[in-house]
C-alpha cells in the first residue's frame, strides 16, 4: 500500500524508535521514584525532553505538560480554564472548522451552561478559504468570554491561521487564547512567545513520533494561566496532570520534534513538490477535479495537504475502489460518522460536494515513484467508477 494519509498519522521515524527503545527495556524506572538511581535517570530524561520541546516552542520548560495526545491536551486546556474555581466567566469562542477534539469539548461545556460562539471561516473560492473570519472573531468576544480556541493549521484543508493577529485580538480584550496546533507543530515554525499564544496542544504521532504521547503548553511567560486538573491521583506534573509519566514516549516525542524542526525546510520543500506533482497528474487524467481550500502556491497552506473535489464520484467510493492507496475523506477521528466533512461544509460546500471530496496527506517517507504509481492507480479506479455509473 502507498500511504498518503499523513494528516491522520505518520509512521514513527526509525531514529525515534532507536531513541525510545532503551526506555522500555533497560532504563525503565518510574520518573517519580526519586529514591533510587533508575528513577532519577528517568526523571532526568523527562526534564531534558521538556527542555528540548520548550526551547523549540520558545516557552519556559515548566510550561510543558505531557499528556496521552492532543485530545487530552485540548480537554485539559479548554475545560481546565473554563472550570477553574477562580474563573467566573461563562462564554467560550471557537471556530466552525475545528477538530471534534475541540468542538465536542465546547458542546459538553455548553450542556453545562456555558455559552459557545462558533465563528465562521472564509468561504470556498477565496484565497483565504478556511481561515477564521477575523472581524467576526473580534465581534464574538465579549466581557464574559473566558477563552478563545482556534486551530493553528487545519487537518483537512491545510489552512494556516494568522495566530499572532488572533492573539492580538484576544489579548486586547483580556482573553486567553488556546490553539490546537496538532497539524502545525513539526510542520511549520511554531513560536509561542512570538505569536503570544497562551495554551498549545500537540501530538507526537503527527510529526513521526509514537502514538499515545502528547503535550500541552500552559503559558508562554507573558501572563498567568490557571487550569483545573482533569486527571487527579498522584499530583505529578505540578498537580495539573496526574499519572505515571510515559518516559519512552516523552523521549521519543522530543526526539521526533527536534528532527522535524532540524529538517523542516528541506522536507517541507520536497513534500510540497510531491503534493503539486500529484495534483497535476490527477488533473491530467481526471476531468472536473477542483481544489478545496487555499491555493497550493499559498504560504498559508500546509505543504503536504491536498483536498480535492470530484465531479460525480463520491470520495468513499473512490477509496473503496483504490485499496492500494491510503487516503481519506476527512478526519480520522470522525470516520465513524456518516455525515460529510463539517470542515468542508463550514467553507460553504454542499453536502454533495463534501461527499465528493477526498484528502491526501503527503509525508516525509513518500517518494516520487510512489506519487506516480498512486496517481496511475487512482486514475484507473476513477475511470472504472465512471464507466459503472
Amino acid at each position: 500500500m502507498i500511504y498518503l494519509d499523513n494528516h491522520a498519522t505518520t509512521s514513527c521515524d526509525p531514529r525515534v524508535v532507536d531513541a525510545m527503545l532503551p526506555w522500555l527495556s533497560e532504563d525503565f524506572g518510574n520518573p517519580s521514584s526519586g529514591s533510587h538511581e533508575m528513577g532519577r535517570t528517568a526523571a532526568a530524561a523527562v526534564q531534558q525532553s521538556a527542555a528540548t520541546i520548550a526551547s523549540i516552542l520558545n516557552v519556559p520548560s515548566e510550561s510543558v505538560i505531557f499528556t496521552s495526545g492532543a485530545t487530552e491536551s485540548n480537554n485539559l486546556a479548554i475545560r481546565g480554564v473554563c472550570l477553574h474555581p477562580r474563573q467566573k466567566k461563562r462564554h467560550l469562542v471557537s471556530v466552525t472548522s475545528e477538530h471534534h477534539a475541540v468542538l465536542d469539548v465546547c458542546d459538553d461545556l455548553q450542556r453545562d451552561g456555558f455559552r459557545v460562539t462558533r465563528v465562521p471561516v472564509i468561504p470556498h473560492g477565496h484565497d483565504s478559504s478556511g481561515i477564521v473570519d477575523l472581524d467576526q472573531l473580534a465581534e464574538a468576544i465579549d466581557d464574559d468570554t473566558a477563552l478563545v480556541s482556534v486551530m493553528w493549521a487545519n487537518n483537512e484543508i491545510g489552512s494556516i491561521a494568522p495566530m499572532k493577529t488572533i492573539a492580538d485580538i484576544c489579548h486586547s480584550r483580556g482573553v486567553l487564547l488556546h490553539s490546537d496546533a496538532t497539524q502545525a507543530v513539526g510542520r511549520i515554525p511554531v513560536d509561542m512567545l512570538d505569536t503570544d499564544v497562551d495554551l498549545l496542544s500537540a501530538a507526537a504521532h503527527k510529526f513521526y513520533g509514537p502514538k499515545g504521547s502528547g503535550l500541552l503548553v500552559v503559558g508562554n511567560g507573558n501572563r498567568r494561566v490557571r487550569l483545573r486538573p482533569q486527571i487527579v491521583g498522584g499530583g505529578q506534573q505540578q498537580g495539573l496532570r496526574s499519572g505515571t509519566l510515559n518516559t519512552a514516549g516523552i523521549v521519543a516525542m522530543a526526539t521526533a520534534l527536534k528532527l522535524a524542526v532540524d529538517e523542516m525546510e528541506s522536507h517541507q520543500e520536497r513534500i510540497g513538490q510531491m503534493r503539486n506533482q500529484l495534483f497535476q497528474l490527477l488533473c491530467s487524467g481526471i476531468d472536473g477535479i477542483q481544489l478545496n481550500g487555499i491555493p497550493l502556491a499559498s504560504q498559508h497552506r500546509l505543504a503536504g495537504n491536498l483536498n480535492l473535489q470530484l465531479e460525480s464520484i463520491e470520495g468513499e467510493a473512490w477509496m473503496a475502489a483504490t485499496p492500494s492507496v491510503a487516503f481519506s475523506s476527512g478526519s480520522a477521528c470522525s470516520s465513524v460518522d456518516a455525515k460529510p466533512s463539517h470542515v468542508l461544509t463550514a467553507t460553504g460546500l454542499s453536502e454533495s460536494e463534501a461527499r465528493r471530496s477526498v484528502r491526501f496527506g503527503i509525508g516525509r517517507f513518500n517518494t516520487d515513484q510512489q506519487i506516480h504509481q498512486a496517481a496511475e492507480w487512482l486514475i484507473e479506479s476513477h475511470a472504472k467508477l465512471r464507466r459503472l455509473s
